[in-house]
């Protein structure tokens, strides 16, 4: 199991409700209390020598020969699309191959990996929801959250405009660029609220803490929550 640091400090029901899921769907699931960082932060920020270094701790961290999953998009589509510049051709090489594909988004992993959608959940409400930019050009999916959502009890999904663009976040993006990574995160949260959806969303982490600081701040009629939340909910 897969659990970013941003599960584990600020958000670690995600993680347990990420746990449920798997269990239920048949899973066995082992979790590695020595992993840390998957090094995403250091190396969008152009630290390229910690990244590697953090890297390197997440190869040995994890087996590489059963699936790794994880309800993080940004961090699965940076190692699955990035790893390959910190360790080819290096004494890494081939337990960075064997990793990588390994790797998967929980979403994914569990409609296309186990097929397997029925959760039982149910969340009456009106929601909405965020392509994060991690899932749709890197991760290249963009449905199996919806999928998911569909088997919802009670759970209306309204599409909101421009779903799949970006909220601003991305590492320090949102602290070297603050100005444009707040107008992007305002535009996101508006075009949600003006579904008259209750709940924003997402399969990003770095995009909950975004979306959900940015609406707290205002005072802004939404909650943003995570997907994995929502499926394990009411059973």
């Amino acid at each position: 199991m897969l659990i970013p640091f941003y599960v584990d400090q600020f958000y670690p029901a995600i993680g347990m409700n990420a746990v449920k899921l798997l269990e239920k769907a048949g899973v066995e699931v082992h979790y590695n209390p020595e992993q840390t960082s998957c090094g995403q932060l250091a190396f969008t920020s152009g630290f390229w020598d910690e990244a590697k270094v953090l890297g390197e701790k997440f190869i040995h961290d994890f087996p590489n020969d059963r699936p790794i999953v994880g309800p993080a998009a940004s961090c699965v589509a940076y190692i699955r699309k990035h790893f390959h510049q910190l360790f080819h051709n290096t004494a890494s090489h081939l337990e960075y191959k064997r990793i990588v594909r390994n790797v998967w988004d929980i979403s994914n992993f569990l409609v296309h990996q186990l097929q397997f959608t029925q959760f039982g959940a149910s969340f009456p409400h009106k929601v909405t929801y965020h392509d994060s930019c991690s899932l749709q050009t890197e991760n290249a999916l963009s449905d199996q959250g919806r999928m998911l959502l569909s088997k919802v009890k009670g759970l209306e999904l309204v599409e909101m405009k421009d779903s799949a663009s970006c909220c601003g976040a991305d590492g320090l993006f949102s602290q070297q660029f603050e100005e444009l990574s707040v107008a992007l995160a305002h535009q996101k949260i508006q075009a949600a609220i003006d579904t008259g959806a209750e709940y924003l969303i997402t399969t990003d982490l770095e995009c909950l803490m975004q979306l959900e600081g940015y609406a707290k701040k205002q005072q802004l009629p939404i909650k943003v929550i995570h997907l994995v939340d929502v499926l394990a909910s009411g059973w």
